[in-house]
């Protein structure tokens, strides 16, 4: 697709955005279902994400499918690794190219400590794999807790197809805590019992149990952020945001505290939440540890360097293995602004010295790339994105919902 270019030419954003459902809980509920056998359990609002739609998809044909092609969707590529090892069957599990440089060695070796029979096809410690699936024992495991949450969800989403209880001691720090508490409080929703004392995690390996409420799924508090962004940026507004709620399951949801020191209000209602532009003064500095939320990480960086205010990015550890190298796309991009960044491998420092002008946005086949650079456009200049079709992977009305507060888009 040939890239866009979006202007703001009020520089004020009011209007009601339908944001996707949540991604995160969308899959892990998938998966639930998938591992409970619940075929008739109905999940509402699910989310229209490319993920969720590839992850249902492969889920409703693992019967009869042989190689399973999980395409760009890490976590689809994570969840299956730890579900197949569990069934009866065998497959070859691939991705794209950027998928088989993503390492999944530190699940893979769990999952052979259990019994699991897994193979891999080229490259050690990374897809594509051959999975001989099998009943597998649980037991006593350990996981290193500094590369991924999503091994961690993955075992303990699959835990009541185990022979045993699953007892799992997560060593070093724990990245994406917000996301395992995630997994634990929707698997106690469908009857799971879990102990989590210190770093070890207790899992009953007993079947679920169906819900005896709805199941439905709320707004993505990541997709969220791209607005606060826009509000930040903008001379004045309100946006209205249906479906996110203050006791949210999701770890984004500290954005809502994180944009009120920066000068956007969280209003809370019984269907969603209003964001309000206010006149606070801006901070002279903002530091803050993404460790438990990394993907709103790439929006505060472009926030404090439109904004021009020092900022210190850290926590950022896991952003290198993502759909691409976050941390040096961030600088390379940014730095087309004159803006002063300098990086580590989990930190990015900001000496902001932003020059608003027209550019053109490199997405790097990375949604979050494409979405956390198009508020510039209310800096007063064109913003060009590349391959803006990359939003499909998480929010594929994007564009759409830009328009409705006021951005053109040609």
């Amino acid at each position: 697709m040939q890239p866009i270019k979006l202007t703001h030419t009020t520089q004020t954003t009011n209007g009601t955005v339908n944001l996707p459902a949540s991604k995160s809980i969308s899959n892990r509920l998938l998966l639930m279902r998938a591992v409970a056998g619940f075929t008739d359990v109905e999940i509402h609002n699910l989310s229209n994400a490319r993920d969720t739609q590839i992850l249902e998809s492969i889920l409703n044909n693992v019967p009869h499918s042989k190689t399973i092609d999980v395409h760009d969707a890490g976590t689809v590529m994570r969840f299956l690794t730890a579900y197949l090892s569990c069934l009866e069957g065998e497959w070859i599990l691939t991705g794209t190219e950027r998928m088989q440089q993503r390492p999944i060695g530190a699940l893979v070796n769990v999952l052979r400590n259990m019994g699991a029979d897994i193979e891999y096809l080229k490259n050690e410690n990374y897809p594509p794999l051959k999975i001989h699936g099998k009943k597998l024992k649980g037991g006593k495991i350990e996981i290193d807790g500094s590369v991924s949450s999503q091994f961690i969800s993955a075992l303990l989403m699959t835990a009541p197809l185990f022979t045993e209880p699953l007892e799992l001691h997560i060593k070093n720090e724990l990245v994406s805590k917000p996301y395992v508490e995630m997994t634990l409080q929707l698997m106690q929703q469908w009857g799971a019992n879990y102990e989590w004392k210190q770093n070890v995690i207790h899992i009953r390996n007993k079947p679920y149990q169906k819900p005896n409420e709805k199941v439905f799924v709320e707004s993505d508090w990541s997709a969220a952020s791209y607005f606060y962004s826009i509000l930040l940026l903008a001379k004045a507004g309100e946006i209205t945001l249906p479906y996110l709620f203050k006791n949210s399951l999701q770890g984004d949801k500290v954005c809502a505290s994180i944009f009120e020191q920066l000068g956007v209000s969280t209003t809370y209602t019984t269907n969603g939440i209003i964001l309000k532009k206010t006149d606070k003064q801006l901070p002279h500095s903002f530091n803050y540890d993404f460790t438990k939320c990394p993907d709103i990480a790439q929006t505060l960086a472009v926030c404090c360097a439109a904004i021009n205010i020092q900022a210190n990015l850290h926590g950022l550890q896991t952003l290198s293995i993502k759909e691409t190298d976050r941390i040096s796309a961030i600088k390379t991009e940014l730095e087309k602004f004159d803006v002063e960044v300098s990086t580590a491998k989990d930190s990015i420092e900001i000496n902001s010295s932003f020059k608003a002008q027209d550019k053109r946005i490199c997405t790097y086949n990375d949604h979050r790339m494409a979405m956390s650079f198009s508020p510039l456009a209310l800096c007063g200049h064109e913003i060009e994105i590349e391959n803006p079709t990359v939003v499909e992977k998480s929010f594929p009305h994007f564009w759409d919902e830009l328009k409705k507060v006021g951005f053109t888009i040609v």
